[in-house]
């Protein structure tokens, strides 16, 4: 690390406000323009690792999930889109699965690419930034749980076919940091084992620096499911990634001692934005808790900031303020300005 080289690093964890003109005219010429200005707006601010917004993954039939899930399922083979009555009405009766109406889906089939190609967005957006660029994708665990499964002996059978054609799209993907949200395990922390199994296959593949990211889930500025982060050390221990990126803004502070027993070497991004939130954090909140969370987990266990999760509820000027805060808050907890002395 050289001497400018900041200690933490700021990144965001994925998507952004969609800009009305995109929606009004989605061609695939605005949607390069928008994500040359999503990548633009975190670069101008000093984010060390920027995203694409998940710009090209925008579903306006599914705003409630931001394409998050269908994007990915509905493309491959083995998944069928019309979905009977019966099968609606036996969907709802799954546990966890409140937010959803339908399924994505329903498997009857071997789950295959089909026409999915994550590389051909991934490599859209690397052409548009000069920083290191992390591209995101939702993990198979969330993916095997919002689908109807008439195919496969149980729903972890499934999260495992799907992480085999995951894992075959990201071994294409050239980006410095591949993401992959988790945001139904939270509130399931017992099924983590298939979890942790399905999602390593995809973090092996990666090329480049494998991060995973958790949450409680962010539907309608609310969170979805509910638990403790102390339920799930063992599977972020399990982890075959570099870093985690965690929601703790909008936690409990207390929850943050459950973080002393990560593993060595695996590297913790530290929720300092709440999403749910329009406040914008200032610089000195954000090392006021950057400041607490070394002082309970030990300097050097911090290796990102970021959100807690996506910024695409909240209007841009918002989700701009915000990822201006991340870099001032950083640099001022480091002392990286002549005027802006480290907080005690």
């Amino acid at each position: 690390m050289s001497a400018n080289e900041p200690r933490i690093k700021t990144t965001v964890v994925g998507s952004y406000p969609i800009p009305a003109w995109l929606v009004a005219a989605p061609t695939a010429q605005a949607l390069t323009d928008a994500t040359r200005t999503v990548i633009a707006t975190q670069e101008a601010a000093g984010i060390d690792v920027v995203c694409d917004g998940e710009l090209y993954r925008f579903d306006v039939n599914h705003p409630e999930t931001n394409g998050m899930i269908e994007y990915f399922v509905v493309p491959m083979s083995g998944v069928r889109t019309e979905i009977s009555f019966e099968e609606i009405i036996a969907y709802r009766s799954q546990a966890g699965m409140g937010f959803r109406a339908k399924p994505p889906g329903v498997v009857d089939g071997p789950v295959g690419h089909g026409t999915l190609d994550l590389p051909n967005a991934a490599m859209r957006a690397h052409a548009l930034a000069t920083k290191p660029l992390k591209f995101t994708l939702t993990g198979p665990h969330m993916l095997a749980k919002t689908l109807k499964n008439e195919h496969y002996r149980d729903t972890a059978e499934l999260a495992l076919a799907i992480a085999d054609v995951l894992a075959e799209q990201v071994s294409h993907i050239d980006a410095e940091v591949v993401q992959l949200d988790e945001a139904n395990l939270p509130g399931s922390p017992d099924e983590w084992e298939w979890a942790a199994e399905a999602i390593n296959r995809v973090l092996d593949a990666v090329k480049g620096t494998p991060a995973v990211h958790l949450c409680f889930g962010n539907y309608g500025g609310q969170s979805i499911q509910r638990g403790s982060w102390d339920k799930l050390i063992s599977y972020l221990n399990a982890l075959h990634a570099d870093h985690i990126v965690m929601e703790n803004a909008h936690r409990p502070v207390e929850e943050l001692v459950a973080f002393r027993d990560l593993r060595e070497g695996l590297g913790l991004g530290l929720g300092v934005v709440d999403i749910k939130q329009t406040q914008i954090e200032s610089a000195e909140e954000i090392a006021r808790a950057l400041e607490h969370a070394e002082n309970a987990l030990g300097e050097g266990r911090v290796t990102y900031i970021n959100p807690d999760c996506g910024f695409w509820m909240l209007p841009r000027a918002i989700a701009d303020g915000k990822i201006r805060a991340l870099v001032e808050g950083r640099d001022l907890y480091e002392g990286r300005k002549a005027d802006a002395p480290r907080v005690a």
